[in-house]
């Protein structure tokens, strides 16, 4: 009976503890979610999401509307349109955030694609290769949920960015949240593992 009370206790402190972390991701991720981007920096990094053959998947076709909206009002600003090509997808989601800006009356010239990145890190990473060398001011562009990780990143490469949040489609929002509550996780883990806490 003790050992029982014992378990019972145990997991209650566990999933406790859980719960509190949870709670930590979404406020991170919250305070995140509602940024001012600056007028007319000098450029935007769009990064990329799921490509459904040639069509942007509704999280990414959200990342590139609130970017061109933004490229539209600050006609200087130039894109970075980030992301490689994955599974099931036919053409690279760079080259796909370059059409769908064309389409919606963003010349081709402002537009610089990064298409070999896998993953957040990556976006960055090699995104930072394509900033014109005279540019001083940048933008994250992508989803709420997303942006918390996408600028700490940033800040890890050396990177001071200001963020564009797009808002997470309806249906998207139970799947994207609970998959970067898990990529958070891993980036704390890598973190404290690259500093020798563990």
């Amino acid at each position: 009976m003790k050992n029982k009370k014992k378990i019972l206790f145990t997991l209650g402190i566990i999933v406790g503890i859980g719960l509190i972390y949870l709670v930590f991701l979404q406020v991170k991720i919250s305070q995140y979610s509602h940024l001012e981007p600056p007028k007319n920096a000098d450029y935007v990094i769009i990064l990329g999401a799921k490509v459904n053959g040639k069509v942007p998947s509704l999280v990414l076709q959200s990342r590139i509307d609130a970017a061109a909206k933004y490229l539209t009002e600050n006609k200087n600003t130039i894109a970075i349109a980030s992301g490689g090509k994955g599974s099931g997808e036919d053409i690279s989601e760079a080259e796909a955030i370059k059409n769908e800006l064309m389409k919606k009356g963003i010349d081709e010239s402002r537009v610089i694609m990064e298409n070999r990145s896998t993953n957040t890190v990556e976006n960055i990473e090699f995104s930072k290769k394509l900033i014109p060398k005279n540019a001083k001011s940048g933008i994250v562009v992508t989803n709420t949920f997303h942006m918390y990780r996408s600028l700490s990143i940033a800040h890890d490469q050396g990177l001071t960015l200001s963020g564009l949040p797009a808002e997470t489609p309806a249906n998207a929002v139970i799947k994207s949240y609970s998959r970067e509550y898990l990529a958070i996780t891993k980036y704390y883990l890598q973190k404290l593992f690259s500093v020798g806490v563990f």
